[in-house]
């Protein structure tokens, strides 16, 4: 059984807030089963995204990088996502360090 996409969320966050990494949800998409876009924004310019994908292979689900770059690029392949996908939800995480805690276990 999976997560609702809010529910999800809610764990993402307070698992930041567990390391006092911020993170906002910056568009909320569909309550139940709405797709997750993780904005890392590291505080330089810099940012990536990061889709949740499945493994071909294993049939597991993983976090993969959709796009890396200048922040300003990174932010125009998420509008053009949404513009996909109306029920896309965008979480922003800010961090210097990188850390997004997405290979952590219970997060894939």
């Amino acid at each position: 059984m999976r997560l609702t996409a809010d529910i999800w969320v809610s764990a993402y966050l307070a698992r930041l807030r567990q390391i006092a990494v911020p993170a906002f949800v910056v568009r909320r998409g569909d309550a139940t089963a709405g797709a997750v876009l993780i904005k890392l924004n590291t505080l330089d310019g810099q940012a990536r995204c990061y889709q949740r994908s499945f493994d071909l292979l294993t049939g597991d689900r993983r976090w993969i990088v959709l796009v890396e770059g200048d922040e300003a690029q990174v932010d125009a392949a998420i509008s053009r996502q949404r513009g996909f996908d109306p029920d896309l939800w965008v979480i922003e995480v800010e961090d210097k360090q990188g850390r997004h805690l997405l290979d952590e276990p219970g997060l894939d």
